[in-house]
């Protein structure tokens, strides 16, 4: 049996992510990043096919994905309320990965299970940006949702698409408890 681990199961317990809008610079350096991204792609990942990847946006590339959405919602007329929230994630945001599902053709690992592998991936990253002392959230909304938008100014080819944006940034202290799931009434136990 392994050893245990109390101080990650702890973590694990008490984990909180913090509300996108309030995180601020500074925010992790290329350095301090490289970690959170190795810590990040150690997943689950059947087939060893990696169907995943990462686009790291820094404050001008933000910038320049706020002005391609406000550029995109006002070519679809949309609706300015729906446009600011997914725009605004881009403006406020000091530092944002994109994680982006980028299936493999494979006869053994279904997409399903490949899709699984890269929310893995942002579930990990945003993880690792809290245990290192970031503040951090996974975000999608309508940007990660568009695919003109996704190919035009993320990039993405065909069959690829946003699995979320995850904003790492300097929290404004502790993230606010929110009720969570009842164990009891979710989970079903057989042969005990």
């Amino acid at each position: 049996m392994p050893a245990p681990q109390p101080e990650a199961l702890r973590f694990m317990q008490t984990r909180r992510s913090h509300p996108a809008k309030t995180l601020s610079a500074p925010a992790p350096t290329r350095a301090e990043m490289e970690p959170l991204l190795s810590a990040a792609l150690r997943v689950p990942d059947h087939g060893k096919l990696e169907p995943w990847r990462l686009i790291v946006l820094a404050r001008p590339a933000l910038e320049a994905l706020a002005d391609a959405a406000t550029a995109r919602a006002a070519a679809i007329a949309m609706p300015d309320e729906k446009a600011a929230k997914g725009i605004d994630q881009f403006v406020k945001s000091p530092l944002t990965v994109a994680v982006i599902f980028s299936p493999k053709t494979s006869e053994k690992t279904p997409e399903g299970e490949q899709l699984l592998s890269a929310g893995a991936v942002a579930l990990s990253l945003l993880n690792a940006a809290l245990a290192a002392g970031w503040g951090a959230a996974w975000l999608t909304g309508w940007p990660a949702y568009d695919e003109t938008f996704c190919r035009d100014a993320l990039g993405l080819a065909e069959g690829e698409r946003v699995i979320g944006f995850v904003h790492i940034g300097t929290a404004p202290g502790p993230s606010p408890e929110r009720p969570r799931p009842d164990v009891a009434a979710l989970t079903e136990w057989r042969g005990f």
